[in-house]
């Protein structure tokens, strides 16, 4: 998954399964031991990627604490995700863009991500509850969150002496539009 990391955060997701396979040291035949195809390979660094990710996130989040500082906090931790893990960052989000992404990833025989995603996406859904987007459809909302978050890494890392006041401007612009 590193090498597959890797060649798609530098070569895109049209690099060959030979040059993923050479990265990790193994044949191109092995590399079809544990995936199907080269789909479910990307299906399954979506969904390893997608966990890590919230799992970052979600890291220490003030359970106790008011629904506006949970989700700062959910913010910055994923922030300072992206920022720490640039190849990560840049394959996901080739990865959400691919059309051989489907809702329904093959594990490959690994535990499924979805607990802590599933917390998110929770998160998620309890802003957009109470602000002004309530009747939007959830992925939409999703979708205007990762645009704006992907403009706040791009501003922390081209400026990294202001990087804790660019996330806290993005999660401001994304509470007024989503939270309220």
């Amino acid at each position: 998954m590193a090498a597959a990391t890797h060649v798609i955060a530098t070569q895109g997701l049209s690099a060959p399964t030979a040059t993923i396979a050479q990265e990790a040291g193994v044949s191109n035949g092995s590399l079809f031991t544990y995936f199907a195809t080269k789909g479910d390979m990307f299906n399954q660094l979506f969904l390893e990627l997608k966990a890590d990710m919230a799992t970052a996130a979600l890291e220490g989040l003030p359970a106790g604490a008011e629904l506006r500082k949970r989700t700062f906090h959910a913010w910055r931790n994923w922030m300072r995700w992206a920022v720490s893990n640039p190849e990560k960052r840049r394959a996901l989000a080739q990865l959400y863009l691919s059309e051989e992404i489907t809702s329904s990833a093959p594990s490959a025989g690994r535990k499924q991500p979805a607990e802590k995603v599933a917390e998110l996406v929770d998160l998620m859904e309890q802003c957009r509850s109470i602000g002004p987007m309530q009747n939007t459809p959830l992925g939409f909302v999703a979708a205007i969150m990762n645009a704006m978050a992907e403009a706040t890494m791009d501003f922390m890392v081209h400026d990294p002496p202001n990087a804790d006041r660019h996330c806290r401007a993005g999660f401001e612009a994304f509470w007024r539009v989503v939270g309220g």
